[in-house]
């Protein structure tokens, strides 16, 4: 009996030895580049080192990194235009990287200050004209500036998929906020602005080949004054308004993750 366990023993630490050891698959490189939708202002929690870029941990790109084991580089910066992820964004881009999202181009337009505009008493401010140079900047000058920074990052990011996302409609035709004045043809035309910035945006991702995440449909009932709001209003300070809070950074997690693949 003792020959036999033996014999037992010796073919079970044979078929040890021979089983194949199943290689962990290493955890793929993500780097998120763009602007304070990127980089989760709105959220109202961010990073202790992320100074003045806010970044955010429930940010859809860390939202997202979680989602699919990652390995998370946000360089995204509150207040970037395409001229700052150019200059100052691109560093952690490799043939390594097998994942890049990209949201930049609202700066460029001047949202911040047309909004700014709009939300004045009509007495007060001229909000037609603000859009009209946005209007004017997003038709003429954005889309070359995006040509040349998607050639850049597929460049550098040889080898990676990379996700253009673009920007939601702002407002639901409902101004629900004490201090702001937004008539509901302002409304109308600042979301107007908003589909024209994702369209030259998306077009020039399509171009470039990558692929564009358009947010415009999933956001509506849900902009600032809507039923749940997943987009700041005015708020305090005044740097978290007009930016996704913490369920809108989740929706665009939700919109962006199927394409991490």
């Amino acid at each position: 009996m003792k020959i036999i366990a033996g014999l037992v023993s010796a073919a079970f630490a044979g078929a040890a030895v021979l089983t194949p050891t199943v290689a962990q698959a290493a955890a793929p490189d993500y780097v998120a580049l763009g602007d304070s939708y990127a980089s989760g202002v709105g959220t109202r929690s961010y990073l202790p080192d992320s100074g003045a870029c806010q970044r955010s941990t429930k940010s859809y790109p860390y939202l997202d990194a979680a989602r699919i084991g990652a390995n998370l580089t946000s360089v995204a910066c509150s207040g970037a235009r395409v001229a700052d992820v150019t200059a100052n964004q691109l560093g952690p881009l490799t043939s390594g990287i097998e994942f890049v999202t990209v949201q930049v181009g609202g700066n460029d337009a001047g949202f911040s200050s047309v909004i700014t505009e709009c939300a004045k008493p009509a007495w007060l401010g001229n909000c037609d004209a603000a859009i009209n140079t946005a209007q004017a900047t997003i038709n003429n000058t954005i889309p070359g500036r995006l040509n040349t920074l998607y050639a850049t990052i597929k460049s550098r990011a040889s080898n990676a998929k990379i996700v253009v996302v673009g920007y939601p409609r702002l407002f639901n035709g409902t101004d629900c906020n004490a201090g702001t004045f937004f008539s509901a043809a302002e409304m109308t035309r600042l979301n107007q602005t908003a589909d024209l910035l994702n369209s030259r945006i998306g077009t020039a991702a399509g171009a470039a080949g990558f692929a564009f995440v358009n947010p415009t449909s999933a956001f509506i009932g849900h902009a600032v004054c809507g039923s749940p709001e997943w987009v700041n209003g005015l708020s305090n300070p005044v740097s978290e308004s007009y930016h996704p809070n913490v369920t809108g950074q989740a929706s665009y997690a939700n919109l962006v993750q199927p394409q991490l693949r």
